[in-house]
């Protein structure tokens, strides 16, 4: 509808209104009004013509041809028609006003119109509202987004860091583009293909970019979508996914979070789910039944592969298993050039430092990273985003942010600063550790300070040694309270130190074989499947004996560790010392301050550092938290940390 038009309606409208208000407040000029008594009068005297009866109303002409208007009273007057009679008064009757046929229908039918109404938008609401997929009639129609071949525009060189991820799935796009390049040969192309990875690594990025090389339509649904509150809805999505995928052969069917529906079946206590598990069954059938789905490729996405069903991974249904890893230090390099394309950089930018000094980032964590950095620069009106933006980003997504407006004792300060210089210095005494990247007692996220370890390259198993340094280095902050307080003085800020050192040496004791006296055996089984019907349901029993062996075994691990790490801060009480001044004059020190401080040496000030009394406001009530959250270092945290050292599955993780 144009704008003339809709200009001429809207002055009908206001016409019409205004016509209404002028009928009702314009001058009356209907019949003159008199009482009942009057108009009897007027009938016996012969001065009335004729009248009009309408119920109670009665409106007439007088024999001077003026008009009249009277109600008549609710008592009955049966004279009344004798005396208009008897008066010569020509009498009218009005016929009653009755509803149309169509009126009495709508209203005897009213309620259950209403009834339907309120039942439809119901059932409305509950399939997600509006017309077609998501109306009441299509309750089990599949809600898969299909995106045809011009809406995407993600294409493999949007993703970086997973070369051999993208060099399994090449060959997707090219049996799409050109399938006869395959059957020639009597090679058919997989009909599954299951993405498996931790988050953010870019397994639905993937996915997309395979549709968009090749040029076909690509449905999109997760796998929560298929499972409902009634038996037998996700089975008949499933159905209609299929025929709509068949339509449009050859096109890819991308399943997110497959493993909400592809759990094992019949696992758990108290028995299995049955809706998920006729979905589960519908979507076997689907991949691998009597029909046969031509050029229908089937890519799912999970980071708990443990848990999916045995009979969804076999050949025929998901034929290949892409892993996508966490990247490389050249993989985080290319993300990074990825990403920073986006901002507009400082000259000193160089993403193959930052990739070196972000081990174990995904490529969520990366495009974190960049967007945190320039948020940095537009808080200080930069219009180029510098490495100076990118190491704070950096800091803040390792360390946590910096809680400036937290203020601390100079008491708890200094302890704090003997804490993490505890740690600093074990950590770079001890043979294999990983090197000191940073040392802070500026309160981060929930931590007091913070000591950032950072590996020269990237690890992914640990040996024995490397185990045994750290846990020496986190006994370190421990021992030096100690040093300098006296044994009633340790705080509570080691307590996340003691819970991970002594998960280290259980664990090597009684899952990784590293303990001579309770030699290569397993003790402990996994018991993340206990609910889900695996293999480590109910455990692996042990004697008393063993287990007492165990504890002994862990025992002497600790007790060796701490006795070393007490004897190197006792070698270098100076150090330590000077360490904690240092922390208290700069409140950050890095490595190159640190060497200095091992050598001998008084650290240099870092850049740009001038002011001799500056830093964080200090004063204050001390940190009344006990536990965790009193904990002065990243790793002494409840909350998820991130420790780059740490193996992919290793003993720090677990």
């Amino acid at each position: 509808m144009n704008d003339m038009a809709k200009n001429l309606i809207l002055w009908l409208v206001i016409a019409a209104v205004l016509l209404t208000v002028f009928n009702n407040f314009s001058v009356d000029s209907s019949p003159q009004a008199m009482n009942y008594s009057q108009f009897v009068q007027q009938v016996q005297n012969q001065q009335v013509k004729s009248v009009t009866i309408d119920g109670y109303t009665i409106a007439g002409e007088r024999t001077d041809g003026s008009q009249f208007r009277t109600i008549r009273p609710a008592a009955e007057d049966p004279k009344l028609m004798d005396d208009l009679l008897a008066n010569d008064v020509t009498v009218v009757g009005k016929e009653p006003e009755q509803q149309s046929l169509w009126m009495r229908l709508l209203i005897a039918s009213f309620p259950i119109l209403l009834i339907l109404a309120i039942f439809m938008f119901f059932m409305r609401q509950m399939q997600g509202g509006g017309a077609g997929k998501g109306g009441p009639m299509s309750f089990g129609k599949s809600k898969a987004k299909l995106l045809s071949q011009d809406q995407i525009k993600t294409t493999f060189a949007d993703v970086a860091g997973c070369d051999e991820a993208k060099e399994e799935v090449e060959e997707l796009v090219d049996f799409l583009r050109d399938p006869t390049k395959f059957q020639r040969l009597g090679g058919t192309i997989p009909r599954g293909v299951l993405m498996v990875g931790p988050p953010g690594t870019g397994k639905t990025l993937l996915a997309k970019s395979i549709a968009g090389e090749a040029k076909v339509p690509f449905f999109s649904i997760s796998g929560s979508d298929f499972v409902e509150m009634f038996v037998g809805v996700g089975a008949s999505r499933v159905r209609d996914m299929f025929e709509q995928a068949k339509k449009q052969s050859p096109c890819i069917i991308f399943i997110d979070e497959i493993d909400a529906v592809g759990r094992s079946r019949g696992a758990g206590m108290g028995g299995g789910n049955d809706e998920r598990e006729q979905t589960l069954n519908q979507l076997l059938v689907e991949m691998d039944g009597f029909e046969a789905n031509e050029g229908v490729i089937v890519i799912a996405a999970t980071n708990r592969p443990d848990v999916l069903d045995p009979a969804l991974l076999r050949p025929g249904r998901f034929d290949r298993q892409v892993v996508v890893p966490l990247p490389d230090i050249r993989g985080r390099e290319h993300i990074l050039n990825v990403h920073l394309r986006k901002v507009p950089l400082a000259d000193d930018v160089k993403p193959s430092l930052i990739a070196r000094g972000t081990p174990g980032f995904s490529g969520a964590d990366l495009a974190n990273l960049v967007n945190e950095s320039a948020l940095f620069a537009a808080r200080r009106n930069k219009r180029l985003v510098g490495m100076e933006e990118l190491e704070l980003a950096k800091d803040k997504i390792m360390m946590g942010a910096e809680r400036k407006s937290m203020v601390m004792t100079d008491k708890e300060k200094l302890n704090t600063a003997y804490h993490e210089s505890g740690h600093a210095i074990i950590g770079l005494v001890m043979p294999e550790h990983d090197p000191v990247y940073k040392v802070t007692i500026i309160p981060r996220g929930r931590a007091l300070g913070v000591t950032m370890f950072l590996p020269e390259e990237d690890r992914y198993s640990l040996s024995r040694q490397q185990i045994i340094s750290q846990i020496c280095s986190l006994f370190g902050g421990r021992i030096a309270e100690e040093m300098t307080l006296g044994p009633n003085g340790v705080t509570t800020g080691a307590s996340n130190d003691i819970k991970r050192a002594t998960e280290l040496a259980h664990n090597m004791v009684a899952k990784w074989g590293l303990s001579e006296e309770m030699g290569p055996i397993m003790y402990d089984e996994d018991e993340s499947h206990q609910f889900l019907g695996g293999p480590g349901q109910g455990g692996k029993l042990k004697s008393g004996e063993t287990t007492s062996k165990l504890d002994k075994e862990v025992r002497k691990i600790i007790d060796g560790c701490y006795e070393q790490a007490q004897q190197i801060l006792s070698e270098n009480r100076e150090k330590l010392d000077a360490m904690a001044d240092a922390l208290m004059k700069y409140e950050t020190i890095d490595s190159t301050q640190l060497k200095d401080i091992m050598a001998g040496r008084d650290p240099r000030p870092p850049e740009g550092w001038d002011d001799p009394s500056g830093g964080a406001p200090t004063g204050g009530e001390p940190h009344a938290e006990t536990g965790p959250a009193a904990s002065d270092d990243a790793e002494d945290d409840d909350t998820p940390s991130r420790r780059p050292s740490d193996p992919l599955g290793g003993p720090a993780g677990s």
